[in-house]
């Protein structure tokens, strides 16, 4: 079996379904042995239905299909110290590690005048605190092995101004700040740390409840909804679309490219 990713081990999270699914089945086709980690539990103030164990024992079974070893792993990216005891067993059942995903995190649209003090604070918790705990926890692994990669999942919102989303424009703008900040201190060490950045992404994150809070709070200011459409003439991309992009830039086919923001937004991002 050949692949771009034969004989390395990669940790995704976020991983019980939509694009981190589809990122674990993506490495493990390409060869990759997998840390798959999730929550599995109630995410704080979404509209959509959060992950369940059965997601992540749904995106194992699928990825071992293609003959990789998948370690499943439920841990909160928020607890930095129960995170990295769950990363460190992970990599020593795995025997190394090579590239990260750092994928999980939220959304919840609204007005500025409907934001509380909770939707900000558990976005940020989640998508910086979170990204930056997925990080602390794996970049000693990525050391040890001699380099590696590290992708850090923001979105088009960390490119320009998304309306009805402050907490997560906040976040998500923090998160291509932060790549290229571990990009220059990693980089002795051989490891790679870019971001991407999506437009709207068909899964159950991007779903039909989503896109009503975005439609509801878009009510306040009908003016700004031109600022959500995408260059090209598609509603939204797929996971896979994402994944391909993630895939290249764990992989030796970007060796050199670090501290870059990625965008895979239709080009929403230049409209």
């Amino acid at each position: 079996m050949s692949g771009l990713m034969q004989g390395k081990a990669v940790l995704v999270t976020g991983a019980a379904r939509g694009q981190g699914r589809e990122h674990v089945l993506r490495m493990a086709g390409e060869g990759a042995d997998v840390i798959a980690v999730d929550l599995c539990g109630t995410l704080p103030g979404v509209a959509y239905a959060s992950s369940e164990r059965t997601d992540l024992d749904e995106t194992v079974a699928l990825a071992r299909e293609t003959g990789r070893r998948i370690v499943p792993v439920v841990a909160d990216v928020r607890e930095l110290d129960a995170l990295r005891d769950a990363v460190d067993g992970a990599v020593k059942t795995l025997g190394r590690l090579d590239a990260v995903v750092a994928n999980a995190g939220i959304c919840i649209p609204c007005a500025w005048d409907e934001v509380t003090e909770e939707i900000f604070r558990d976005t940020m918790d989640i998508n910086v605190g979170g990204t930056w705990n997925t990080v602390m926890a794996t970049a000693p692994h990525l050391v040890d092995a001699g380099g590696g990669s590290v992708v850090l999942m923001s979105s088009s919102a960390g490119l320009k101004v998304q309306p009805f989303m402050i907490p997560y424009t906040t976040s998500k703008f923090a998160v291509r700040g932060m790549a290229k900040a571990f990009a220059a201190e990693l980089a002795r060490f051989r490891i790679r740390v870019n971001s991407v950045h999506p437009t709207g992404v068909d899964t159950t994150m991007g779903g039909r409840p989503m896109l009503a809070q975005v439609a509801r709070a878009s009510m306040a200011d009908p003016r700004l909804r031109g600022m959500l459409v995408n260059m090209l003439d598609v509603p939204g991309i797929s996971a896979r679309d994402v994944a391909d992009a993630v895939l290249f830039l764990v992989s030796d086919a970007s060796r050199h490219i670090t501290a870059h923001a990625m965008a895979v937004d239709a080009g929403v991002s230049e409209f």
